[in-house]
Order: structure tokens, then C-alpha cells, then sequence
């Protein structure tokens, strides 16, 4: 992978925001987690280029200080193209801001994720979904690609984008609905 799309890709996880337009109803394929309803967005945007736009679905009674112990959704819309095994790796590098990861889980969930995730080309849509039981999983432009039934992988993916210590609070605060 090229630098310039290394960068791309390094900055689509670890995003500057601007507040996207809102929908009225969450993709189809949140239907039968419903009802949810949209907790916030936002858009990465990395030298003056979309990179994506990001929504957090969310069920009645979340609590932003307790994110990681609720059901919801995070929807990506692609506004470039990635390669999905480049997505996964960032996104092992993205978890390991959360505190120490034994290398073997990093292994494993990272070949999982590469597995799932497909190549992203502009307006693909990918959403990972946390089930009551902390589970994820994962549908991509509304088919379901697999899950990973693993509450600290739940925990930790969606983390990149909520927890304290993601390495873009903006948007952190943007997707729990904190400012607009």
C-alpha cells in the first residue's frame, strides 16, 4: 500500500469531523435491532477530502458514559476506497489505544476482521452492530458479512470511535451526541 493511501486510511480512524446531513430512519439492515434511533454524526475529512461519514444508532435509555456496555450501531459511509485487510489492520492499531492487547487476541481478531471485511469503494456502506449480548456483528451495503461473538472484541471496536481515549474526541463527542 502507498503512502498517500496509508495516510488515508490511518486518518479514516482517526478522524477530523464536520456534522453530516441526518437521516430519518436507520439503514435496513438495523431493522431487526429496532427501535434505534440516530445518536449523532460525523464526517472525516483529511486534507480538505471526505474520507467518510460516521452514525451511531442507539436504542431508548443510552447513556453516553455507558457506551460500552450498550446495544447500538456504527454506520460508515465510504467516501473512498479502502482495501478491507488495510481496515482491519488499522483497526487492531486503533484498538490497542484502549490499553494492552495480548498479541495473540490482536492476531486473531485482526484475521477475523480481514475475512469479513470486504474492499470498500466510494458510497459503500459498512456497519458493525453490538447486540444486547455483546456480540458484533458486521453487514456490508446490507448483507451481513459474519460476527464475532466476543464482548472485549465488541468493547474494543467500538472503541476506536467512543471510548476516552480514541484519537479523535471531536468525533467521539460528535457521534454520542454531545455537540452538534
Amino acid at each position: 500500500m502507498d503512502a498517500t493511501r496509508r495516510a488515508l486510511l490511518a486518518a479514516a480512524l482517526a478522524p477530523g469531523v464536520v456534522l453530516a446531513s441526518r437521516p430519518l430512519t436507520p439503514p435496513p439492515e438495523l431493522a431487526a435491532y429496532a427501535p434505534l434511533a440516530l445518536r449523532g454524526e460525523g464526517r472525516l475529512r483529511v486534507l480538505g477530502f471526505a474520507i467518510y461519514d460516521a452514525r451511531l444508532w442507539t436504542g431508548e435509555g443510552f447513556a453516553p458514559e455507558r457506551w460500552a456496555d450498550a446495544p447500538l450501531a456504527l454506520e460508515i459511509r465510504y467516501a473512498r476506497g479502502f482495501a478491507g485487510r488495510d481496515i482491519a489492520e488499522r483497526s487492531i492499531a486503533e484498538m490497542r489505544r484502549q490499553g494492552e492487547l495480548p498479541e495473540a487476541q490482536a492476531r486473531a481478531w485482526q484475521q477475523a476482521m480481514a475475512t469479513m471485511f470486504p474492499d470498500v469503494k466510494p458510497g459503500d456502506r459498512l456497519v458493525g452492530v453490538r447486540g444486547a449480548d455483546g456480540g458484533t456483528r458486521f453487514y456490508a451495503n446490507g448483507r451481513r458479512l459474519g460476527e464475532l461473538d466476543d464482548a472485549e472484541f465488541g468493547r474494543r471496536f467500538f472503541g476506536i470511535w467512543l471510548a476516552p481515549q480514541t484519537s479523535e474526541p471531536t468525533l467521539r463527542s460528535r457521534l454520542l451526541g454531545q455537540i452538534g
